[in-house]
């Protein structure tokens, strides 16, 4: 069985050519996000893909450190910050098990996309929790597939997930509720302060949480 790193390595190619498929919601999950960035901060993105909203926010940054565990996709993000000029932000293949860069513990940890890919959130949140600094912000958004009200696409697609699981067409995916979600990253020692659905259905939940 392949590792989920293989995985993202076979897709980054057509990863990194895919169009964002709501514009709309991405800008509004970066334009919260700018609201709890300062330009003193030093930030952490986790599986950062091909760096593209570390990019985008490295501006309002200090220094943006971008991590995926994928070295195809960490390849095309060098190259594309080469390309722009950026200058303030670090491409690393690194994952969740205790080969992050040194550098921590940061301002604020970033994880768009990434907490209903991962097989043991608890453990991964905990490890964040210790990557950030007191007082800290945690910042992430994840589509949360076990909510009520989705749309018959998205639970016809979600019977389809193993057999492709199976064949290698798709990673492993946590169905997670909104309510599963908040309590966990509770529970990893963060208290919420913000939230949001963007986009709405299926709801991508964009939660902002202070570490206690």
């Amino acid at each position: 069985m392949q590792t989920a790193a293989t995985f993202w390595d076979n897709a980054a190619e057509k990863y990194a050519k895919s169009a964002i498929r709501d514009p709309d919601a991405y800008h509004l999950t970066l334009d919260r996000t700018r609201a709890h960035l300062k330009p003193t901060d030093h930030a952490l993105e986790l599986g950062a893909g091909t760096g593209g909203t570390a990019r985008l926010l490295a501006p309002d940054l200090a220094h943006i450190t971008a991590t995926d565990i994928a070295p195809a996709m960490i390849e095309i993000a060098k190259q594309r910050a080469a390309d722009e000029g950026t200058k303030n932000a670090s491409f690393i293949t690194a994952d969740l098990e205790g080969n992050l860069p040194d550098g921590g513990p940061y301002d604020v940890a970033l994880a768009f996309n990434l907490l209903h890919l991962l097989p043991d959130l608890d453990s991964t949140l905990t490890h964040v929790h210790d990557l950030v600094k007191p007082g800290g912000l945690f910042i992430s958004k994840t589509i949360c597939l076990a909510q009520p009200g989705l749309g018959l696409k998205f639970r016809l697609m979600l019977m389809a997930i193993p057999v492709m699981q199976w064949i290698g067409k798709a990673p492993y995916v946590r169905k997670l509720t909104i309510p599963q979600l908040e309590r966990t990253i509770e529970t990893a020692g963060f208290d919420i302060i913000e939230t949001a659905n963007y986009p709405a259905n299926p709801p991508s939940r964009f939660i902002v949480a202070r570490r206690r």
